[in-house]
């Protein structure tokens, strides 16, 4: 099974910016309530480290919640962590990690393996256009939908400007003074998409 996620990094992360992107996602389709039970649940995802080892079948132990639970722990305000599911129909999902990459940021990570090319072609257009509404304290984005880069140290790529880049994901968005700071980014042309420098030649895509 792929391991092809989307990444997003975010400054200022609270409850109420949670509520945000769910209630976005909701209105495209992805809800965290299973479509027949209605049950909501975090997901224990082990300490996982990287996106590589964020696929459908990491997850472990599971606890029911309400609606409010699960804002309350996607905001943050308590966890280092977080993971649950948001569902595409009956037997599609794809698993969430809300997590702390740095010291005031917030990384919301998006598995795509567990879905056919269809509903992962819907769920990277419904998360990027939420993300594009976040572009204000949105400092960047990952797009790997195979997974290739999953090794890639993409907190310090779009954090920092630091980490090396080995295989290229579908689109890569950072900041300018992130792109500059970058030895390989630095060099690189790119596409101006207010507040990010983007780069891919599956941008067109996203």
């Amino acid at each position: 099974m792929s391991a092809g996620f989307f990444s997003s990094y975010h400054l200022g992360w609270t409850s109420l910016d949670a509520r945000t992107l769910l209630g976005d996602l909701a209105a495209d389709g992805l809800r965290p309530a299973h479509p027949v039970t209605g049950r909501i649940e975090l997901v224990r995802l082990g300490g996982l480290v990287g996106l590589g080892g964020l696929d459908p079948y990491s997850a472990g132990a599971r606890s029911a919640v309400t609606r409010e639970q699960l804002l309350s722990a996607a905001g943050l305000q308590r966890l280092q962590e977080v993971g649950f599911r948001l569902w595409a129909g009956r037997d599609l999902s794809l698993l969430v990690r809300v997590r702390q990459a740095r010291t005031g940021v917030v990384a919301v990570e998006f598995s795509l393996g567990d879905l056919p090319a269809p509903e992962r072609e819907h769920a990277v257009r419904a998360i990027r256009r939420t993300v594009g509404r976040a572009s204000v304290l949105c400092i960047g984005f990952v797009v790997d939908r195979s997974g290739a880069s999953a090794a890639t140290d993409w907190d310090a790529v779009v954090i920092e400007g630091t980490a090396p880049l080995g295989a290229w994901p579908d689109a890569l968005a950072v900041r300018d003074g992130t792109a500059a700071r970058h030895p390989q980014l630095s060099a690189m042309e790119a596409v101006e998409i207010s507040p990010w420098k983007v780069f891919g030649g599956a941008l067109s895509g996203v």
